[in-house]
């Protein structure tokens, strides 16, 4: 059987690729520090402005359903603009609603600029994956690695400098500092954009390559949907509930923030590792089955013995999660263009995330219908099954573009 490798993207000046290099490494710190950086400090907002736990739950929903619906809706707008202009309009979108936030005066005017900055953040999410495939073809693994780590960076920093900072002056400026690092970003892909064709983002003129794909129709799509809505699923259940499953079992506050914070040094590790697994394994389904086995462990763990063996549990979970970095690694392994990787981002994230949303609120719905843990617990175990099934489909060394018409069928194998 013949064995296709992806199309390489033009070659360019040195110069630009630095710029390029930059510019994702921005983007990526950028990517979740409107909302790490900001939850911390809702109940110092609310007393401030005037809102209680019902609008503090709403902005805790806000993430997920913002990189959902503007997710989805990036690809349209990278077709048009092309892949850097779309991130130079998201993170300039995001600085200025930053700033506006950090201005608000009431609830409302709080909740527009948290839609508004998370409506960027959304879009950068999506157009990252491709312009990683664009200018650096030969490097996924490495610089996949790179971005995720420095989200996970910013991920990190974000809620550990929020309440000293807003303690120090005020939660505005707390809030309002993280609108300059997304400025920059912004400036550093504007200085890109003003450098590029108009045309650059058009895919290479190829028969087969250049068809675009019909994202609907492929099994490895839908397979990179449902494994990335599961695992985004277990990752937002576990950050909103876990301190409550330990503080409910008899834990401490303290606990529970730190336990977190155990969990989410596991992302680091893991933007480390799996990216280069993904790239040198033909089919790393293998990676699959590991982390479900070990997420449902932690589950169970959890369930069984909360307090006793709480870390290994939460390193577990850690572990567990570690198909969120397999999936973005397969969409530009699993696509043959950066236009294909735009398209296929967005759909995957868009889903995904929609569905992610439904974890929080439904987990929280269980708990108060059946009194315990026990069920929201089984149930997130039970999320390993369909990603399961959904990773045998997402891992199969096949590209998406050969779902369209006059390309190969679905039997083509993808580039080792």
């Amino acid at each position: 059987m013949t064995t296709l490798s992806p199309s390489r993207a033009p070659a360019r000046p040195g110069r630009l690729t630095v710029w390029a290099g930059l510019a994702v490494a921005l983007t990526a710190l950028n990517l979740r520090t409107a909302v790490t950086g900001f939850t911390p400090l809702l109940e110092i907002i609310g007393a401030d402005l005037g809102f209680g736990v019902a609008l503090a739950g709403l902005l805790g929903t806000v993430p997920a359903a913002s990189f959902a619906v503007f997710g989805f809706l990036a690809p349209a707008v990278t077709r048009r603009f092309g892949l850097e202009r779309t991130a130079t309009v998201a993170l300039g979108l995001t600085a200025v609603s930053l700033l506006l936030r950090a201005l608000s005066l009431t609830p409302a005017l709080l909740v527009a600029s948290t839609v508004l900055a998370l409506a960027g953040i959304g879009a950068a999410n999506v157009v990252i994956v491709p312009l990683v495939k664009s200018w650096f073809p030969d490097r996924i693994a490495l610089w996949t690695s790179l971005y995720l780590l420095l989200l996970q960076t910013g991920q990190f920093v974000a809620p550990f400098l929020a309440v000293p900072v807003a303690e120090a002056s005020s939660w505005r400026f707390s809030v309002g500092i993280w609108a300059g690092p997304a400025a920059l970003a912004a400036v550093v892909w504007l200085v890109l954009a003003t450098k590029l064709p108009a045309d650059h983002h058009a895919p290479v003129a190829s028969t087969a390559v250049g068809t675009r794909p019909r994202v609907g129709r492929s099994s490895t799509v839908w397979g990179l949907v449902v494994l990335f809505a599961m695992i985004s699923l277990s990752n937002y259940g576990i950050i909103t509930w876990l301190p409550a499953v330990l503080t409910d079992a008899g834990g401490s506050v303290a606990l529970g923030g730190s336990m977190v914070g155990l969990y989410s040094v596991w992302g680091v590790v893991a933007a480390l590792v799996v990216p280069h697994l993904a790239t040198r394994m033909a089919n790393p389904f293998v990676v699959v089955v590991v982390c479900a086995v070990v997420l449902v462990a932690g589950y169970l763990g959890l369930l069984l013995s909360p307090l006793d063996g709480t870390v290994l549990w939460v390193c577990a979970l850690g572990i567990g999660v570690s198909t969120f970095p397999l999936c973005m690694t397969l969409i530009n392994r699993r696509t043959r263009t950066p236009h294909s990787a735009s398209a296929v981002s967005g759909f995957v994230q868009g889903i995904g995330y929609g569905l992610a949303c439904l974890g929080p609120i439904g987990l929280g719905l269980l708990r108060e219908a059946t009194g315990s843990w026990s069920v929201p617990l089984l149930a997130l175990a039970a999320t390993a099954v369909p990603g399961l099934v959904a990773g045998w489909f997402a891992c199969r060394p096949r590209f998406v573009e050969d779902t369209a018409p006059g390309s190969p069928r679905d039997s083509v194998r993808a580039a080792t």
